[in-house]
């Protein structure tokens, strides 16, 4: 252990003790503290702030997050920041609602119930936590499972809720050659069930803002259901009627999954659309998918939001999918209105193939 000096974070008033060994983002969920984060891996910029005043240094990042112009203008990313003095840093994006709501990390066991192809490349892994062990976390939030036979660990996306203790459900796209998703193709080496994973978490700050009475608007792509899915269930579970809508975009109609209960939340949420995007039309100029010959809506997700929903600056907005969709639905967002603390989203980067 190194030594420990004391952060202070304005302009919340709080104040919290680091050690040198590890970064100001673990510092603060040791102690309770839900900074904004994403990725966790210096590649997302959601945690970035401004350093006032102290010696911080950073261990290497992605100048896609931190540009050098920004850390030569103070600032920094705390997920990658350890502090070598006191320090007093200024936090650009907070929440107070959820600054202090973290939910304690924790390590368990699950084992694999199914791996189940829910598109050509994505599935559904259902995980049994262990030993009695539940998962304590807010819908929305992620964990990180560690790679069969390694030290490494991917981060994945609960798509259930806390209602559900027994079971652990993640979305995750398969990249070839993956180092975790490949595993679930099958063959002698694959994940199977049976097998037992290890997990550490909750992580994460894309969760419902609960206080808030503005409409909502979900933006979402790929393997980005899972978080989306968690809070539309939780929000069944509560009684939540706030007027939402869930833009989902997919290439075809091949590439969409969940369409049941997607559809079927219509019924049950009292104010609810889902708007399934196909980017690419099915060959004769349609946008049609399963069940049913259920109409899409045809073009890029954000192209369809912007001709679907002209009053945009009202709305709470969650973004969840790969880095491209998330930088066209904020440039969209902010120059319809939306400010910038109404706007929550949680950026698929990743730090190897799969």
């Amino acid at each position: 252990m190194g030594d420990k000096h004391r952060v202070r974070f304005d302009p919340v008033d709080l104040e919290i003790e680091v050690d040198e060994d590890e970064t100001i983002l673990d510092a603060a969920f040791r102690q309770g503290i839900t900074l904004m984060h994403g990725c966790r891996e210096g590649q997302c910029a959601a945690c970035k702030s401004f350093l006032l005043d102290g010696d911080l240094q950073l261990d290497r990042y992605s100048t896609f997050a931190l540009a050098d112009y920004e850390l030569e203008e103070g600032y920094v990313l705390l997920c990658k920041g350890h502090a070598y003095s006191d320090l007093d840093i200024e936090l650009i994006n907070y929440d107070e609602e959820t600054l202090r709501s973290a939910k304690p990390l924790r390590d368990l066991t699950a084992e694999v119930v199914e791996v189940a192809g829910l598109t050509h490349d994505i599935s559904l892994l259902r995980l049994r936590p262990l030993d009695g062990v539940a998962l304590d976390y807010h819908p929305g939030q992620y964990v990180d499972i560690t790679i069969p036979g390694t030290s490494e660990h991917r981060s994945f996306s609960m798509a259930t809720t806390p209602a559900t203790p027994g079971e652990l459900q993640f979305v995750i796209k398969r990249y070839p050659g993956g180092r975790f998703s490949g595993l679930l193709e099958g063959g002698p080496d694959g994940i199977a069930a049976g097998h037992e994973l290890a997990l550490r978490g909750p992580y994460g700050a894309f969760t419902l803002r609960e206080r808030s009475e503005r409409p909502l608007l979900f933006i979402g792509g790929g393997a980005g259901m899972a978080p989306i899915l968690s809070l539309l269930r939780h929000m069944t579970e509560a009684g939540v009627d706030r007027p939402a809508v869930y833009y989902y975009g997919a290439r075809t109609a091949a590439d969409l999954f969940y369409l049941d209960e997607l559809k079927a939340l219509e019924n049950v949420l009292p104010d609810f659309r889902f708007v399934p995007c196909l980017s690419e039309s099915n060959g004769d100029g349609s946008a049609t998918g399963a069940p049913g010959e259920l109409e899409c809506a045809l073009g890029l997700v954000t192209e369809v939001v912007e001709r679907g929903e002209p009053e945009l600056a009202e709305r709470d907005c969650y973004l969840c999918g790969p880095p491209p969709m998330i930088d066209a639905a904020m440039a969209l967002l902010t120059g319809a209105g939306v400010p910038h603390d109404r706007i929550f989203y949680d950026k698929f980067t990743t730090t190897a193939p799969g």
